[in-house]
């Protein structure tokens, strides 16, 4: 597959041959979602704590005595049933992070690459380095292209310029090669490579 290589200024500059093995895949929906839950799962907080009997503060003294009230017999206030008591089968503190082959997250990232470049959404630009730090102009810059939402990778390292003057910008989410996601790439409309982290996915995930 062959794209066009284009320039900040949205000026074509030459061309770029995609390899079908890393951007032509059959995307696979069930791969996607899949990864996608892996990705939303690791990231949960999974703080959510309720208490149990042992934790609730409060007396161990017997609520009243065992037998002649005509009501069941209880043995603590701080039980389930009580006001303020515990809480059965509560929530803990744990990690909602699930495994997922390496196999599969590769050929999910294959499959969230090919589907940007099916789509016609994926821009390959020469490279990313702003003419100073400041919002406002790269921003004007950016507006030739028209993107509604974008996700720029870049190489290896994110041009420090660059960065300081793309992360204000509004729906514009910069991120290194080796940051790139299945889940930010289906977020954003547009996806944007360097030349670089083009090679770098060719040699990662052919």
């Amino acid at each position: 597959m062959q794209v066009d290589l284009v320039s900040l200024n949205n000026q074509i500059v030459g061309s770029v041959e995609l390899v079908d093995e890393v951007f032509a895949v059959d995307v696979r929906t069930d791969i996607l979602h899949r990864m996608v839950r892996y990705q939303l799962a690791k990231r949960q907080a999974g703080t959510h704590k309720t208490k149990g009997v042992k934790e609730i503060s409060g007396t161990t003294k017997k609520p009243f005595r065992q037998k002649g009230r005509g009501t069941a017999r209880q043995g603590s206030l701080r039980s389930p049933q009580f006001r303020g008591g515990a809480v059965v089968f509560g929530p803990v503190v744990r990690s909602h992070a699930h495994g997922l082959q390496k196999k599969v997250r590769r050929l999910a990232l294959r499959c969230a690459l090919s589907a940007k470049a099916l789509a016609g959404k994926l821009v390959v630009i020469a490279e990313l380095h702003s003419i100073s730090s400041k919002t406002r102009e790269l921003a004007k810059q950016l507006t030739v292209f028209g993107w509604r939402s974008a996700l720029i990778i870049c190489g290896a390292e994110v041009d420090n310029g660059f960065l300081r003057a793309a992360r204000n910008i509004k729906h514009v989410t910069i991120l290194p090669s080796h940051g790139a996601n299945v889940y930010d790439i289906l977020q954003h409309d547009i996806l944007v490579l360097t030349r670089e982290t083009v090679r770098r996915f060719e040699e990662k995930l052919r």
